[in-house]
């Protein structure tokens, strides 16, 4: 019997125990102790292994306690799989730190004070999850009332600004160790708000509360920040000198996200289905991420997953019923003629040349033309076909990566009035 495929499922554990497929990327970890930055952000498309990517990392990293206080042992999780054999300087960071994981996926609400309080529920379940420090005598009395009360939701406006640098003190107080911070899908309350109109607010709370967290905390061992945009500096991450940013033009931790050829040829052997080789490369193919040629891998699975299922299934835009779609109708609405032309020159198969601007801001998307297609291109809806240097700045010369995206675009005229030209 084949191994069932991971579909939505996001914990690195659940795959493993559930003895699902999985395309190991453990040598993320690494690619990540190989280097020193004490923070670092990756923007990749959304569905592209970033939440993925750091519930292994809690899992190879954390100390794992109970609730009763008793060791856990998560190395099991592992056992076969390529970090094993990457040497005992390695193998000596597992299970050897405590670790802080914090989603923001979830800040979708249509106000700022329900996009909030999603955030503080996610505060408030992590302080659980480490709820056993509470037992330990190495917290004073006014910190252990204080992380109760982040539990319970009643801290105050500035405790919650706090709160993670707050968690981490707690952690390394008791176990003698400085904490991991992993933040996951960071911008999504961001873009949340841009939409909604209560974006200065979002911004103010999210820089306030990764600031104190990430900037001169001496409890804090490194931090590894996912999302789709490199949100500017001077709105989100103000004064962090100790920030890297790996985004999609970048050749470091390339093969860490999404699936690679190799990779994808090894799924499509493993489940006899190789004749559905360019198939799937037409469809779901086409991105790089530095000079590393990837494969949608929200995509891959579920087309896989079909395919076992009815050798005779034809390819669908799987990733396309997911993306923020809704970002892109706005866009277009806003364009002026010159930007439509040139989406239809896309669509027919045509490439664009543009200068690179990794660090925008949501406002500042319809102040030029060059943002909106920076957007496009590092949220995944352009590829690069290469890049040059010319007078201090980068250009790339942009194409729509497949099939699938390219159907994104063919539904585009029936919001703004753009002509498809025919190939």
């Amino acid at each position: 019997m084949k191994k069932k495929l991971p579909i939505g499922i996001e914990d690195f554990k659940e795959i493993i125990e559930k003895d699902c497929y999985y395309v190991d990327k453990t040598l993320f970890i690494k690619e990540l102790l190989d280097n020193s930055s004490k923070v670092r952000l990756f923007t990749r498309p959304r569905r592209f292994g970033k939440t993925l990517a750091l519930s292994m990392l809690r899992y190879y990293f954390e100390k794992e306690i109970t609730v009763e206080g008793k060791a856990g042992y998560n190395s099991r999780l592992f056992r076969g799989l390529k970090i094993l054999d990457a040497g005992e300087s390695y193998l000596s960071h597992m299970g050897q730190y405590p670790v802080i994981s914090l989603s923001l996926k979830s800040a979708k609400q249509p106000s700022f004070e329900m996009a909030y309080a999603s955030i503080l529920d996610e505060l408030a379940l992590e302080f659980d999850r480490h709820k056993s420090v509470l037992y330990s005598d190495e917290l004073s009395e006014d910190e252990k009332a204080l992380f109760e009360r982040f539990i319970k939701r009643q801290a105050s406006e500035w405790e919650n600004f706090k709160a993670l640098k707050f968690l981490s003190k707690c952690l390394q107080k008791v176990y003698q160790k400085n904490a991991i911070i992993l933040l996951d899908e960071y911008d999504v309350p961001l873009e949340n708000a841009w939409f909604r109109g209560f974006y200065e607010q979002m911004t103010f709370f999210i820089r306030s509360l990764f600031e104190s967290a990430l900037k001169t905390n001496p409890s804090l061992e490194f931090a590894v920040i996912t999302g789709c945009l490199r949100i500017s500096k001077e709105s989100i991450f103000t004064g962090l000198n100790n920030l890297e940013i790996i985004s999609v033009l970048s050749s470091r931790y390339s093969e860490h996200f999404g699936f690679t050829v190799p990779e994808v040829g090894n799924m499509l052997h493993f489940y006899d289905i190789e004749e559905k080789k360019e198939e799937v490369k037409r469809w779901y193919d086409g991105y790089f991420f530095g000079n590393t040629e990837v494969y949608n891998p929200w995509s891959m699975i579920n087309y896989v997953n079909e395919a076992v299922s009815n050798i005779n299934s034809l390819p669908r835009p799987y990733w396309a019923n997911t993306s923020s779609n809704g970002i892109i109708r706005d866009m277009i609405e806003h364009a002026d003629n010159s930007i439509k032309l040139e989406l239809e020159n896309l669509i027919a198969g045509e490439c664009i040349e543009k200068p690179v601007h990794e660090d925008i801001t949501y406002e500042e998307i319809h102040e030029s033309e060059d943002n909106l297609w920076n957007f496009l291109f590092f949220t995944g809806y352009l590829k690069k076909v290469r890049e040059h240097m010319q007078a201090d700045t980068v250009y790339i010369t942009l194409a729509i990566p497949n099939a699938e995206v390219k159907y994104i675009y063919t539904v585009i005229p029936l919001w703004s009035g753009l002509t498809v030209k025919s190939v």
